[in-house]
Parts: C-alpha cells; sequence; structure tokens
C-alpha cells in the first residue's frame, strides 16, 4: 500500500501544468538531439544545465530526465531511415532496421522500436519504483566507510565498462578526481590547487567542465568527420506492424526489456552495452539467424527495449544511493547539486514529492514519445537536411552564454574553452572521457566520505575492512578489476566495443 501511496504523490506531482510542459519540452529535445547524429544526450544535457536553474528542482530533473530517455527513441530514427545512429545505443539498430526501410518497411521498424521502447520503459519505470524504497532504506544505514567503498565501486565498474583501455580509462578516473581536488579543503579551509585565483576556490564549474569536455569537444570532433546525409525516403507511411510482426517482436521485447532492466543499473554505458547484448542473444536464440542484419524484427525490437529499459534504471542507484551510473546521471548528480538538493537516500524521506515526481514523469515521458514520435517523423527527417556547419555556431554562443550566466564569472568561459580543447585531444587520443566526469563528480564525495570514516576511526584504516558491508564492497571492487583483467574476458570486451565503434 507504501508503494502506491508513494506512486500517487508521484503522479500529482508529476501531472501539474508546469511539470507536464517541462517533461514535454524534454522529450521533445531528446527527440531532436537523437534524430541529429553527433549530438549526443551528454553534451546536450551538459549544454542546458544552466536553464535549469531557474527552475523549480523538481521541474528541472524532470526536464533533464526526459532529454535522456527521449535521446533513446530519437536515435532509433535515424539509425532506420539513413543508417547514421543518433544515438550510440542505437547503432545495433541500424543493422537491421535500415534494411528494413531500404525493402519499403521503415514504418513498420519504426513503430516497433516506438512500441518496444514504450514497453520496456514501462516495465523499468516500475521496477525503479519497487526497488526505491528498499535500497534507500539499506542505503541509510550505510555510514562514511560504506559510502566511500560504495564509491570506489562505481568508479571501478565505469572504468571496466568504458570503451577503449583499461589503461587510459583508469587514468581518466584519476584525472577526474585530481580535478575534483581543486578549490578549497572542506576541514582545514586552505585552497589546494588554485593555481592562485580566487575564483577557483570554491573549485572548478561543474557545468564549465561538462560543457567543455561533452559539448565543445563533440562540436570539434563532429566538425572533422561531417558527411552527407541522405534520407532514404521523405515521406513514411504504413506504421503499423503486421500480425507476424508482432509476434516476432514480442520474445525480443521481453528479454531485452529484462536485459536492459539488469544492465542499466551497472556504471558505465549499461544502455548501450545492453543493446549489444540483447542483439546477441536474439541471434542465439533465434531459429533463423541468417535473417540478422538482413531486416530481422527482433534485430529491431531486442535492442530498441534494452537500450530504453537500460536509460531507466540507470536512475536507480542515482536516486537511491546518489551514485550515477553513466555520464548523464552524473550530470544529474551536478544538476541536484546545485540546486541545493544533496544526492542520496535522504531525497526520497526528505522530499519524496521530487522523489516520486520524477519516477512517475517516466512513464508520463515514454506515453508522450509514443504519441508524438510518429506523427512527427516527417518532421524530423527534414531537419536531419540541416547542415551542421550552421547548427554548430548556434551551438557555440548557446553554450558560452549559459555557462557565463551561472556564475558571470569570465574564469568559467576560460575553463570552457580549456576543457573542451582537452576533450577533443582525449577523443583523438581513444581516450574515453565519461570516467573522468564520474570521477570529478564522485571525487569530493569520495574524499570527503574517506577523511571522515578516518576520523571517526581515529586513524584507523582497517574501518574499511572490519566493516561487513564496507568490506564486501571492497571486495567486490577488487574481484571486477581482476575479472577484467583476464585473458577470456578482455577479449570479448575488445570486441564488443570494437563492434560498437
Amino acid at each position: 500500500m507504501e508503494l502506491f501511496a508513494n506512486l500517487a504523490l508521484g503522479f500529482s506531482t508529476a501531472t501539474s501544468i508546469e511539470n507536464l510542459f517541462f517533461c514535454l519540452i524534454g522529450v521533445l529535445l531528446g527527440t531532436l538531439i537523437g534524430v541529429l547524429p553527433g549530438i549526443g544526450a551528454t553534451a546536450t544535457i551538459a549544454m542546458l544545465l544552466p536553464i535549469t536553474f531557474q527552475l523549480e528542482p523538481v521541474s528541472s530533473l524532470i526536464m533533464l530526465a526526459g532529454i535522456y530517455y527521449g535521446a533513446q527513441y530519437g536515435g532509433s530514427t535515424t539509425a532506420i531511415l539513413i543508417n547514421m545512429p543518433g544515438e550510440s545505443s542505437s547503432a545495433v539498430t541500424a543493422l537491421d532496421g535500415y534494411q528494413m526501410a531500404r525493402k519499403g518497411r521503415a514504418g513498420p521498424a519504426l513503430a516497433i522500436a516506438a512500441l518496444g521502447s514504450f514497453f520496456a520503459g514501462t516495465v523499468s519505470t516500475f521496477l525503479v519504483a519497487i526497488f526505491a524504497l528498499p535500497l534507500t532504506a539499506i542505503a541509510l544505514q550505510f555510514g562514511a566507510a560504506e559510502y566511500f567503498s560504495l564509491m570506489v565501486v562505481g568508479l571501478v565498474s565505469s572504468i571496466a565498462l568504458a570503451h577503449g583501455s583499461i589503461l587510459k580509462a583508469l587514468a581518466m578516473v584519476c584525472l577526474g578526481l585530481l580535478l575534483g581536488l581543486v578549490g578549497t579543503d572542506i576541514y582545514t579551509g586552505t585552497p589546494r590547487f588554485t593555481l592562485g585565483i580566487r575564483e577557483y576556490a570554491d573549485g572548478l564549474n561543474f557545468v564549465a567542465v561538462a560543457v567543455g569536455i561533452f559539448g565543445i569537444a563533440e562540436i570539434l570532433r563532429n566538425l572533422e568527420s561531417e558527411k552527407t546525409r541522405t534520407v532514404l525516403m521523405a515521406k513514411v507511411s504504413n506504421l503499423m506492424p503486421s500480425r507476424e510482426d508482432f509476434k516476432a517482436m514480442v520474445g525480443p521485447v521481453l528479454r531485452g526489456t529484462a536485459i536492459g532492466s539488469i544492465l542499466g543499473i551497472l556504471p558505465g554505458g549499461g544502455a548501450i552495452l545492453a543493446a549489444f547484448a540483447s542483439y546477441t542473444v536474439e541471434k542465439k536464440v533465434s531459429k533463423h539467424p541468417e535473417e540478422f542484419g538482413h531486416g530481422a524484427v527482433a534485430g529491431v525490437a531486442g535492442p530498441e527495449s534494452a537500450n530504453n529499459a537500460g536509460a531507466q534504471t540507470s536512475f536507480i542507484p542515482l536516486l537511491t544511493l546518489g551514485i550515477p551510473a553513466n555520464p548523464v546521471m552524473a550530470l544529474m548528480v551536478g544538476a541536484m547539486i546545485i540546486q541545493g538538493i544533496v544526492p542520496g537516500p535522504n531525497v526520497a524521506v526528505e522530499q519524496p514529492a521530487l522523489f516520486w515526481g520524477i519516477i512517475a514523469s517516466m512513464w508520463i515521458g515514454n506515453l508522450m514519445l509514443v504519441v508524438l514520435n510518429l506523427p512527427l517523423i516527417g518532421l524530423w527527417v527534414k531537419l536531419l537536411t540541416i547542415p551542421y556547419y550552421v547548427l554548430f555556431p548556434i551551438i557555440m554562443a548557446f553554450c558560452a552564454i549559459g555557462v557565463y550566466s551561472v556564475n558571470s564569472n569570465v574564469y568559467d568561459l576560460y575553463a570552457v574553452a580549456f576543457f573542451g580543447l582537452l576533450g577533443y585531444v582525449l577523443l583523438k587520443l581513444r581516450c574515453e572521457p565519461a570516467p573522468l566526469l564520474l570521477g570529478f563528480v564522485l571525487g569530493p564525495l569520495l574524499e570527503e566520505n574517506l577523511r571522515r570514516a578516518m576520523i571517526l576511526s581515529r586513524g584507523d584504516a582497517t574501518t574499511f575492512i572490519t566493516r561487513p558491508i564496507s568490506a564486501g564492497l571492497l571486495a567486490l571492487a577488487a574481484l571486477v578489476l581482476i575479472v577484467v583483467f583476464l585473458p577470456s574476458v578482455r577479449k570479448k570486451r575488445e570486441e564488443v566495443f570494437v563492434e560498437e565503434d
């Protein structure tokens, strides 16, 4: 009964006129940036963070969440119509979705992707609601030592699931942790690594770092690799899948939802990994594996369900533990902190309307996406014809104005330029920037809990292994590292990410 009462509170919050409006804006923006190849949800949310500071906390978080899962929908449109995934997690959809479109079945392919995503989003939203209270109750028992160990697990997992070299991912986490040290020492009040610049006494501006690393760096990369986009068809008709299509999609949608719901919780690229895992499973269980790559319905339904479920369940560690599962969730943590909300289990207790309002808005947003996306396919197709060189000056100007408006600090603009160049260099070196952002967000929290635990134990470092939960989490982190370095696992991991690239 408590769950239903909480969901009722959430729906009453999410269905207010203001929150419905911002949910609609979020899913439309998410679809738009999912349709336009190369921009991505992470870069867009980073750019839009300054706007959300003027909104109520629940409205801003609902809009940011809508951008994230809306991008999962939009990415499938370009994957199917022009064989160019708008989102990384839609790369698998292109394999069979584009082939369906070439056979004149673009409408059913888009409808299968939308319906599969809606079902997965509905199921995973209820999973978030079901697991939220138990995990929150457990998290309330955590002390400083347990939180430190939990963050170690999150950072280690982000290393394991990052693209490319494990050593490069480890280096990115360490760099992020070091950047998080810039500012004033929380216990002594001594400035650290500020280079004598008073404006950095409170640390590096999270928005400036995020916009630079993801927004500006992505713009530079896209300018380098801009291609002419040829849309397969200007008009999409016959959206309704046939009875055979519905039969063929039921199993893949159910399996994809299950796979995505589990993998989405993992730190790193849960939604991306879920899409590839779903495609692999469907190909192995299919009676006709030779159809995959030539327009198989299961090759669209499974991955699309998996990536949307993964996007939804990535909110579980964020809402219950305050731990981001991916770069977008790290941006959400930053948005919560700037709004004066301390991420973690206390949010559910102290601000239940915000907590359950976000959960309820996920289902409402998914319903909006199904109702709006299919009729607006013609509009999204037209947007694909806009040259990127027309878009990028507008985007960069918007980034600069937004970042400056946060603190009216010119040093934040210098930081955006610096981190934009740094992000571009990291991309050229094939270093994944996501672990860097996770390290930057978790670094101050990691340090605070480490020092607090040491103070409470009077300098006894064994407190991290004598407390059962903390010891278990550290053992899990060590196990993840050992498994990742096993030759067979490393080889399989490389195959997955090479295929994704």
